[in-house]
This record gives structure tokens, C-alpha cells and sequence, in this order.
């Protein structure tokens, strides 16, 4: 009875020896080396993470451009001690269909100097958690845990990391250069030492987002000095301060940090020349102006509409009005503020007019918009007060429709930028919360401030015509730049969703017209059955338009879905061919097959005319659920790209590299086509 144990043992420990665990370090090997036997309290001990890498494979540069993952290393070191950066030797292009990648082939040696605690006694452990990436056609991430000892006594210095160091770019006095910014990048200007020539060189930029990595660079020669027009990246917000990276001539590689002539910082420019006071002074004539701007008269239109219709008021009435609208425009202009400086407090890049930025904003303004043109147009009334102040929440003195009107008036100005108020928003944004909210308050007082003043001098109305027909007239012209302004959202509306989005919005406001043209047409009053049947038909159209509006604003279909393993076998069950591409952001290779053959006319048709199902497993953070995909066909890196013929063949792996043709050749040929031959 021994015997069976014994056997079970033996098996289990063949199986475990068929099945080794997986290479944590694919296509490379690592080691942690350091240029000392012993270190001295207080003393630097450097060290280099080693990686040697197979034939045909690389890893990435600490700015790995278009597609990639840095070589990284997260220490572990004693009390007291801390390291340096991780520095890298000068890169090579790598570069595929147009998407340019910094790299490194054969041994990469990183060197990092460990600044040793001064009151260190015994031993020095350094260990680190690297990780990479490592590429070839396939990418596989790749880990490793290091880890060294090093006595602490008098230092002991060895030349292990000399070669590592000597091939690392510094930077040196022999070389000059200075940089200025264009309209579309920078000008670097080098002077090199006597003999050297920069018609080949190349820069490569330490950091991502500055310049465009696929695009040339051509030096050329100015006496003495080398220049060259470097195109900057089409994703920087702003020109970079600072030209920072490596330049590489033939053999020799330079460190450089150019400072960029013409690009001031955000904070400086406007508090070297602005003041409080003139910050102020500008919001308030900025807010002035603002009223002159096309996305705000149309609404301010409304609020002079107001004060003709009721200039027979009395003075006080006329006061009260002019008051609310501008505690509404104030009010309105800090509660923005306020939502605005929040957000930049987060990190948020957020900006002035950030409300637009949300479709449902937009489409809800432009809704607006159109409602008030069509009470403007007589269509349909909803109250005494709404074609006096653009909408009224009481029957009585409207003065809460007045306030309103002015938080409306201010939701649709912030996207304008008058004159004067980009220096004062610029020196807002950089201060303390009380005084940003002061220049913004200024701003809402300058934008209320005329109408206001026209509230307490009622004389200035008298010159106007009698009330008569005109009034109408004017009335409904001013209909016409609210319209306007609706097709300025709908545009707007268009460019945060898409073409089809921005239509079924359009569908949704002619609806909602319907609507209102039903409500007006039979008003209270009417014949009860022609009332019922014009309520009921104004509920329903208002209904379909707000079911129009919420499908403009869905979630787009994407003709990809995200991989759920369940899915796909039920796709599978029910006999539907399935195709499956498993990729990730920092793949080079994923992304050129997405570009050239996945995103081809043919490939779409072919998949559309075969009802292939496509799914999409984005192993960018390593998805368990992913790994796992790639675990079942013995992946351990991405791309991977598999066929589930229909009506349940074997699944059919296709090469990493793809092409149009290949791919319709394979969804061109499954167990439902070979039957139907």
C-alpha cells in the first residue's frame, strides 16, 4: 500500500518537471552589479542593473516615444539611504509603419549611484523590483527582483561599472546650445567641439509629449554652429520650457537642457506685469465688453426685450429687475469660479468655459436656446414674465426669472474670451483662492454693470418709440440670434461626440419644436378635445425629443466589444464566428497591425459580410482575465490574434504580423462556407 504514494509522488514531481515555472525574464538575462567589494559610511555606491538581450528583441529608453514601457526600478534599500535616478545610454530609432520607438538591443547596463546612510554599520542590502518590457514582433513584460550585498569598511573601489558609466551622456562644456520656440516647434542651434559634424546627429527628447518622434531632423551647418527645426509633439498643450534630452553624432553622445527662448512660464507672465488692482480693473471692463460677444447678446437680447416691454413699470420694479439679473450674472460668475479652482486644485486641467466641455451641457443649452426663440416667435407662451427675461418662475414680479436669465447669460459667455480678460483670467488662476474669486466677481460686475445702470435710468427708455406693433417685430427678430446660437452648440455638441451624434441632437430639437408648436397652438381655452388631443401630442413629441437627446448622448457602439470570457463562449455557442485581438497600448506591434490591416477597407468588409464578432482584450494593466486568454493557447505576451471558426471549429492562431490579405484569406474560409461549396 506503500507503493501507491510513492508512485503518486514520483508522478507529481514528473509533471511538476514538464511544467517549469514560467521565465519571469523572457529573452534576456539580469543581474545587479556594483563597483565596490565595500563602502564607507556616508560614502556613494553605484550600482548597475544589467540586462542582456537576445538577438532581435529590445527593451526601452526612459522616453520610449510612440509606443513602449521604460526600464523601471522600484529600490528596497536600508534606513538612511537613498538613490539616485536611473540613468540610461543614448538610445537607438526603432522604427515600424510610420511609428517611431526608442530602444535598446544587446547588453544595457543602468547605472544608479546609492547615497549610503553616514551611520550604516554591518552590511548594505540593495535590492530592486525591475520591470520592462521586451519586444520583438510580440511584446512580453518581464520582471525580476534584485538584490546585493555589500559590506560596510573603507571603500573598495572596483572598475565594474567604468564601461557602464563612460557610455552614459553627460553633459559637457565643449559643447553649446541654445533653443527658441516656433510656430511649430523649436529651432535647436549646437556648437559642437572643433571637428565634430552634426549632419547625421539626432535628439532625442528625455520626456514624452514634447517633440513629434517620427518626425526628421536635419542639422545643418550655420559657421561654426549646427541647427535644426525640431517639430514639436501634436499632443503638447503648450511649448515645452526646456529642450531636455540626448543629442548623438556618430560616436559620441551629449547630454543636454536647453532652456527655450520665447516660452514664459504660466505663473510668471502674468504677475510680472499685472496687479491686483489692474487684474481687477481689467475683469471689469473684460466683463463690459463680454456683452458685446456673439455667444452672449442673443441671451442678453432678451433681458433689453424686458426692459422696452417694461419700461411703464414702476421705477422700483425696473430697479429690483436690474438687480436680480445682476446678482444673477455675479453669483453665476463665482459659483464657476469656484467649481473651476477646485478642479485646477486636483490636477484637472480644466479651463475657462469647463461646462462646455460635457455633451449633456450642451445639448441641454442648446435646447434652450431653442425654446426661447420659439416663445419668442409667439409659437407658445409659458407665463407673462418669459419673453420679458428669457423665463420665470412666478407670476408675480419675475424677479427670480430675472436672476435666472443672468445665470444663464453667464453659463453662455464663459466660453467667450473678450478683450482685456485673458490677462486677468491668466493672473486669477495663479493666485489664492480669495483673490481669483475677487477678479472673477469683477468680471460679473462689468458684465451686469450696463444693464443695471439702464435699470436706475429709466429716462434713457423714454427715447425709445411708443409701444406698438414694432415691439413685436423686435420681438421675434430677436428669435433669430437665439437660433443661431443653438446651431453654435449643435456644432460644439458635434466636436465633443461625432457627426451622427450631433444629427439625432438636431432631430431631437425639431421634435421638441413640435412639441411646443402643439402646446401654443391649443392653448388653455381651446375646445376640450382639440385642448386634450394638443397636450397629449405636445407630452409625446416632448417625451420622443428627450428620448432622441439621450441617444445622442449614449455611450458610442463600438464595433469592438471588451473581451469578457463568458461572452465570447456564448458567441461561440451559438455558432457565430469570433475573432479575438488581444493587444496593448504599449505594444509597437499591436498598434502597426491595428493601423495597416485591422483598420483596412477589405478586413471590414470581410469581416461584416462574414458576421464575425470582434472582440478586443486590452492587456495594457495586465487583465487576469486576459492573462488567462493568453495562458490557454501558451502566450505570454501580446499580439495574439485568434479565429473561432463558426459553428465551433478549432480556433486558428494567426501570425503576429499581420496583413489585409492574410486576414480575409482567414475569415474567408470557415466550416459554414466549406459546407455551403
Amino acid at each position: 500500500m506503500r507503493v501507491l504514494p510513492l508512485v503518486l509522488a514520483l508522478l507529481a514531481a514528473a509533471a511538476s518537471a514538464q511544467a517549469p515555472a514560467p521565465d519571469r525574464t523572457p529573452h534576456s538575462e539580469v543581474r545587479l552589479v556594483a563597483d565596490a567589494t565595500a563602502v564607507a559610511p556616508g560614502d556613494t555606491l553605484g550600482v548597475a542593473v544589467e540586462i542582456v538581450i537576445e538577438d532581435g528583441w529590445h527593451v526601452y529608453w526612459q522616453n520610449p516615444g510612440d509606443s513602449g514601457q521604460p526600464v523601471t526600478v522600484a529600490w528596497t534599500l536600508p534606513a538612511g539611504a537613498s538613490a539616485g535616478p536611473l540613468r540610461f545610454p543614448a538610445p537607438a530609432v526603432y522604427e515600424e509603419a510610420g511609428i517611431v520607438t526608442y530602444a535598446h538591443g544587446g547588453t544595457l547596463r543602468l547605472v544608479a549611484d546609492i547615497a549610503v546612510s553616514p551611520g550604516a554599520s554591518g552590511d548594505v542590502d540593495v535590492s530592486g523590483d525591475l520591470r520592462y518590457l521586451i519586444c520583438a514582433d510580440v511584446c512580453l513584460p518581464a520582471s525580476a527582483t534584485l538584490a546585493l550585498t555589500v559590506p560596510v569598511g573603507a571603500t573598495d573601489r572596483t572598475d565594474a561599472l567604468d564601461a557602464a558609466r563612460a557610455a552614459i551622456p553627460v553633459p559637457s562644456p565643449e559643447w553649446t546650445a541654445s533653443a527658441s520656440a516656433t510656430a511649430g516647434g523649436y529651432v535647436l542651434t549646437v556648437v559642437p567641439p572643433v571637428g565634430v559634424d552634426l549632419g547625421g546627429a539626432t535628439f532625442f527628447p528625455s520626456e514624452k509629449g514634447v517633440l513629434d518622434h517620427g518626425a526628421a531632423q536635419a542639422f545643418r551647418a550655420e559657421g561654426s554652429a549646427f541647427a535644426a527645426e525640431l517639430v514639436g509633439s501634436p499632443y503638447a498643450s503648450r511649448p515645452s520650457e526646456t529642450l531636455a534630452g540626448v543629442l548623438v553624432a556618430g560616436d559620441q553622445a551629449v547630454e543636454l537642457a536647453v532652456p527655450v527662448a520665447g516660452v514664459e512660464t504660466a505663473a510668471a507672465a502674468p504677475t510680472s506685469s499685472l496687479t491686483l488692482w489692474s487684474a481687477l480693473l481689467l475683469a471689469l471692463l473684460g466683463g463690459v465688453v463680454l456683452n458685446l460677444m456673439p455667444c452672449v447678446f442673443p441671451i442678453l437680447s432678451i433681458k433689453i426685450l424686458g426692459f422696452v416691454e417694461g419700461r411703464t413699470d414702476d421705477r422700483r420694479a425696473l430697479r429690483l429687475h436690474g438687480l436680480a439679473f445682476g446678482a444673477g450674472v455675479v453669483a453665476s460668475f463665482l459659483a464657476l469660479a469656484a467649481v473651476l479652482l477646485a478642479l485646477k486644485a486636483t490636477g484637472d486641467g480644466t479651463g475657462w468655459g469647463f461646462q462646455l466641455s460635457y455633451p449633456w451641457v450642451v445639448a441641454a443649452l442648446a435646447a434652450l436656446m431653442v425654446a426661447l426663440a420659439l416663445n419668442l416667435l409667439g409659437v407658445f407662451e409659458i407665463g407673462q414674465g418669459a419673453a420679458r427675461v428669457g423665463g420665470t418662475l412666478d407670476r408675480g414680479d419675475g424677479l427670480s426669472g430675472a436672476f435666472l436669465s443672468g445665470v444663464l447669460a453667464t453659463v453662455v459667455a464663459s466660453p467667450c474670451t473678450a478683450p482685456f480678460m485673458a490677462g486677468a483670467l491668466g493672473f486669477a488662476v495663479v493666485q489664492t483662492a480669495p483673490v481669483a474669486l475677487a477678479v472673477f466677481g469683477a468680471l460679473g460686475v462689468g458684465m451686469a454693470a450696463p444693464y443695471v445702470l439702464l435699470s436706475f435710468q429709466p429716462a434713457l427708455l423714454a427715447r425709445l418709440p411708443r409701444p406698438g406693433p414694432w415691439m413685436v417685430t423686435l420681438r421675434q427678430v430677436l428669435a433669430f440670434p437665439l437660433l443661431a446660437t443653438a446651431v453654435w452648440l449643435v456644432w460644439v455638441f458635434g466636436t465633443l461626440r461625432d457627426l451622427d451624434a450631433a444629427a439625432v441632437l438636431l432631430l431631437a430639437l425639431v421634435v421638441g419644436a413640435l412639441g411646443a408648436w402643439a402646446w401654443g397652438r391649443w392653448p388653455s381655452g381651446s375646445p376640450r378635445r382639440a385642448l386634450v388631443a394638443g397636450r397629449a401630442t405636445s407630452l409625446l413629441a416632448v417625451g420622443a425629443a428627450i428620448a432622441l437627446a439621450g441617444a445622442s448622448l449614449a455611450p458610442e457602439s463600438e464595433t469592438w466589444a471588451a473581451y469578457d470570457a463568458a461572452e465570447v463562449e456564448a458567441l461561440i455557442a451559438e455558432g457565430r464566428p469570433v475573432f479575438v485581438d488581444v493587444t496593448a497600448s504599449w505594444c509597437l506591434t499591436c498598434q502597426v497591425n491595428k493601423q495597416t490591416a485591422l483598420a483596412s477597407d477589405a478586413v471590414e468588409e470581410a469581416f461584416a459580410a462574414h458576421d464575425v464578432a470582434r472582440i478586443r482584450a486590452d492587456w495594457t494593466d495586465q487583465n487576469p482575465a486576459v492573462t488567462a486568454f493568453l495562458d490557454r493557447f501558451g502566450r505570454s505576451g501580446v499580439p495574439l490574434y485568434v479565429l473561432f471558426p463558426a459553428n465551433g471549429g478549432e480556433p486558428v492562431v494567426l501570425p503576429e504580423i499581420l496583413t489585409p490579405g492574410l486576414l480575409v484569406d482567414a475569415l474567408g474560409v470557415t466550416p459554414t462556407d466549406t459546407a455551403s461549396r
